[in-house]
């Protein structure tokens, strides 16, 4: 059962920092800019995270996505239809400050 429309980014807010407790973390919802997409017909929303974690260190690109995928787990058949993922360290962070 999907959570109402307001409630998402905080549900998603809730469970990355959870899983993955990042030092910073931010979350657009997109859903605007999608209506009359197909994927929007079902209700789910279009998200977009940046997540600063160091459970990220030492992992692949596709990994960290995975592990973003993981913390939002149920989210992503109920209310979540597509998520773009930005995930670095705390040091890939500081030295790509404005990127």
């Amino acid at each position: 059962m999907s959570l109402p429309r307001e409630q998402r980014a905080a549900a998603i807010r809730a469970a990355i920092e959870s899983a993955l407790a990042p030092v910073a973390l931010e979350i657009e919802d997109e859903s605007h800019r999608h209506a009359g997409h197909a994927g929007a017909q079902d209700g789910r929303g279009h998200f977009r995270v940046a997540v600063v974690s160091q459970a990220f260190a030492g992992m692949l690109p596709l990994a960290r996505h995975r592990a973003v995928y993981a913390a939002v787990g149920e989210l992503m058949t109920t209310d979540i239809h597509a998520l773009a993922i930005v995930a670095r360290t705390p040091d890939e962070a500081s030295s790509k400050v404005g990127s």
